[in-house]
C-alpha cells in the first residue's frame, strides 16, 4: 500500500495583496510561526513586525485563498540570480491539508517556465526544513538560527516534484 501524498478537495487560489493588508498578514504571520519560534526562544512579536515589515511589497505578495478564506500568504521575489521564496506561511487552523504543498508546486511551477532557481530560508529545528527538502530544495549554508536552501533551476518541460 502506497502512503500517496492528499490534496486539498478546498477550491484553492492565488490572489495578489494590497498595501492595506499588512496587519492581517504580519497577524497571520505571528500565529503560523509561533510555535516554532518559541521552542527556539525567538518569539517576539516586535521582531516579527520588524521583519516582515522590512520587506512588505504588495507586487510580490499573495493572499492564499481557501474556499475565498484567507488562510496563508506567499511572497516570491524575482532577483538577478533567482526567485527568492522569502515568506510562505499557513495559519494553523489550516496546515497540514496539502495547502503549502499546492502553492509551493504553483511557484515551482513559474520558476520552472523561467528557468529560475529558488531560494528559502528556514528556520532551524522547524517543520519547513523537511516540506522544502521534499520539493526538491538542497541545503547550501546554516546560520546560527537559520538555514539556507536552493532548488536548482530546472526546464519548464521536466516533471516537477509531485
Amino acid at each position: 500500500m502506497s502512503s500517496a501524498p492528499t490534496y486539498p478537495t478546498a477550491r484553492l487560489t492565488l490572489m495578489p495583496a494590497g498595501e492595506g493588508d499588512f496587519e492581517g498578514l504580519l497577524s497571520l504571520r505571528m500565529a503560523a510561526m509561533r510555535e516554532s519560534l518559541e521552542r527556539v526562544g525567538r518569539f517576539d512579536p516586535q521582531r516579527a513586525r520588524e521583519r516582515l515589515s522590512r520587506g512588505y511589497n504588495p507586487a510580490h505578495t499573495r493572499h492564499i485563498l481557501r474556499d475565498g478564506e484567507l488562510v496563508g500568504f506567499v511572497v516570491v521575489i524575482p532577483r538577478e540570480q533567482d526567485l527568492l521564496l522569502d515568506h510562505l506561511y499557513i495559519h494553523p487552523s489550516a496546515q497540514r491539508e496539502g495547502i503549502g504543498a499546492w502553492v509551493m508546486r504553483q511557484v515551482l511551477a513559474e520558476a520552472d517556465a523561467a528557468s529560475s532557481p529558488v531560494s528559502v530560508t528556514a528556520l532551524k529545528h522547524s517543520d519547513a526544513t523537511r516540506f522544502y527538502e521534499r520539493h526538491g530544495f538542497v541545503l547550501q549554508a546554516e546560520g546560527e538560527w537559520d538555514l539556507y536552501f536552493r532548488r536548482p533551476a530546472r526546464p519548464a518541460s521536466d516533471d516537477p516534484v509531485t
